[in-house]
């Protein structure tokens, strides 16, 4: 029998797979060069590996904890 902590679990899974699914889905624009947010340079790695990026790793860190 499940328990709560399975089902948070679980459901947790579910959102992850989600967001996931429409990242895909919505990369299709270019990862921008430079940060939307700070105008710091995006590293290349990030670039090429985050298809669509707007942002440099810390404020996208900050943006999904503000949500």
């Amino acid at each position: 029998m499940a328990d709560a902590i399975d089902l948070a679990n679980d459901q947790a899974e579910y959102f992850l797979q989600v967001s996931l699914q429409r990242c895909a889905r919505t990369s299709a624009k270019p990862s921008l060069q430079f940060c939307d947010d700070c105008g710091e340079p995006i590293p290349l790695a990030r670039q090429q590996s985050v298809a669509g990026c707007e942002t440099c790793v810390s404020c996208q860190e900050l943006r999904e904890r503000r949500r």
